[in-house]
């Protein structure tokens, strides 16, 4: 393949990694070693398809095991888990709640699952504080 066709798939595979949602930051290192071979194509005149290929493949591989990770944790840092977030946090009750039993809270205008873990029960309406988060399960009791 002629240095610039490698440039052009390169910048294809770049270019495709905005656009497909669910590429998990792979199509990046793929664009990255086709510009790579494109480059030293150019520089170096050209060589045998076979080591333009087994160029590609080398590069591709070695970025993607040892600079995907990394890459991907710095752009998409890892947020505070939830429950660090909203343990606390004051509630509206939608529904009446008895001790133990499951239903469903307001907070920062978003509806969550719930479990009244206090002892007394909690009337619609009423506000109650969240203690602590179990998967996607406030567990909250009365304030």
């Amino acid at each position: 393949m002629p240095w610039w066709g490698w440039i052009l798939v390169g910048t294809m595979l770049l270019a495709g990694e905005l656009f497909v949602v669910e590429a998990d930051f792979y199509l990046v290192f793929l664009g990255v070693a086709a510009l790579a071979v494109g480059l030293l194509d150019l520089a170096a005149g050209g060589g045998p398809l076979w080591v333009e290929w087994l160029g590609f493949a080398v590069l591709a591989v070695v970025t993607t095991v040892f600079f995907r990770g990394r890459a991907y944790r710095w752009l998409r840092p890892a947020g505070e888990p939830v429950g660090n977030a909203v343990a606390g946090e004051s509630v509206v009750v939608r529904e009446a709640l008895a001790p133990g039993a499951r239903g469903q809270v307001e907070l920062r205008g978003a509806v969550w699952s719930a479990r009244n873990v206090g002892a007394a029960p909690l009337a619609a309406g009423a506000r109650a504080r969240v203690s602590k988060v179990e998967g996607l399960v406030l567990e909250v009791r009365a304030e």
